[in-house]
């Protein structure tokens, strides 16, 4: 391996200069590659250095773009039948923010500066803090793809994160921007959780009432309580069992995670409130506890937009809970500070971490 100046005369007389790094490859191929000044070059020989001794160099002529390598990546997540949702949120990220700035880009010149000034791009043309998040995973999925495939040596976003992670930034900014969730402020208080408890009134045939009591005192996400079935549901022991449940597209399924499939106890208040809504609830040919007024899966909108906004909104203040991760504490927390007559005993042990009913929750005070 070389690093050497070349000097040539143009067509008009005028002289130029370069500066040229060559070296040999693992497989015996001569390889060069030119820049216009010493430094540049230098830091390019002792990078193909390192690289050709761990054997993960890839040579510009084998590279793809960015682009292509992120067509590839999107094959292999359909490929792994990942969710509908993950592959629709990956190829957004691709499209609408990859692409755009870095897509031209090849893989092997690709560099942590690079992928700075990439993140930097992002915020400057708008996009909020958590989007240049999301585009920055993203982006360090398609690169361990591409790394998998042998398409380049290493990953430069992890090994960013890793070394803002030992200088200790980015936890730092993380808990500076986020803070503790305050009861009240950014999670539903135990009074705000009465309130809407009381603005449902004491139809248990509405399945608004049913549907929003479960939410609040089990911890359900949205999408489990779309796909409960009443099989799952077993009033004699108070208990129900979490196995299946419906994503945005409506399409039943197993829960995300093996740790999604639990039994979650019932208060009475609860079970006194489903064995009267088991009577007056639709047909459905899939057992759904609350289904669609044709027995199907009822769809995410019109929960949040039409099921819950007409009888909260009149003696309801809307909730300050802005995040699904907000109203699980939010849940957990009003069902534990509930006396037993409303919440029961069981309640407390049935919130769990990671539930999502916040939006749920939200969604049926005022619009």
């Amino acid at each position: 391996m070389s690093v050497r100046k070349r000097s040539w005369t143009n067509r008009d007389g005028s002289k130029s200069q370069a500066w040229i790094a060559e070296y040999t490859d693992h497989e015996g191929k001569r390889r060069l590659r030119t820049f216009e000044t010493k430094q540049q070059a230098d830091s390019f020989h002792v990078s193909v250095a390192g690289d050709l001794r761990s054997g993960i160099h890839v040579p510009d002529s084998q590279s793809v773009t960015i682009a292509e390598a992120g067509q590839l990546w999107l094959q292999g997540c359909e490929a792994d039948r990942l969710e509908r949702s993950s592959i629709d949120a990956y190829r957004q990220h691709l499209e609408r923010h990859i692409i755009p700035l870095i897509g031209a880009v090849k893989l092997s010149r690709l560099t942590m500066p690079m992928v700075r000034t990439f993140e930097d791009r992002l915020a400057l043309e708008g996009r909020s803090p958590q989007m240049v998040r999301k585009a920055r995973i993203s982006l360090g999925a398609l690169l361990t793809d591409a790394q998998d495939r042998g398409l380049i040596g290493q990953n430069v976003v992890h090994a960013r994160t890793r070394r803002r992670r030992r200088h200790g930034k980015d936890g730092d900014a993380a808990a500076r921007q986020k803070g503790k969730l305050q009861v009240g402020v950014d999670i539903p208080s135990p009074d705000e959780v009465r309130v809407i408890i009381a603005a449902l009134g004491d139809n248990d045939a509405d399945k608004r009432r049913p549907l929003l009591l479960t939410a609040i005192f089990t911890g359900l996400r949205i999408s489990e309580l779309r796909g409960l079935r009443w099989g799952d549901v077993d009033l004699k022991r108070s208990e129900l069992h979490v196995r299946q449940r419906a994503d945005r597209y409506n399409a039943i399924g197993r829960p995300k995670s093996v740790a999604g499939e639990r039994v979650v106890p019932l208060p009475p208040t609860l079970v006194s409130t489903l064995r009267k809504w088991k009577l007056a609830c639709p047909n459905s040919e899939l057992g759904l506890v609350f289904p669609d007024t044709d027995g199907s899966v009822e769809s995410y909108v019109n929960i949040t937009r039409r099921a819950w906004s007409r009888p909260c909104a009149r003696r309801v203040s809307r909730p300050r809970c802005s995040t699904s991760a907000a109203s699980r504490h939010g849940t957990s927390t009003a069902s534990r500070s509930s006396p037993p007559s409303t919440a029961g005993t069981a309640c407390a042990t049935s919130m769990r971490a990671g539930v999502s009913t916040a939006k749920l929750t939200a969604a049926s005070n005022c619009r």
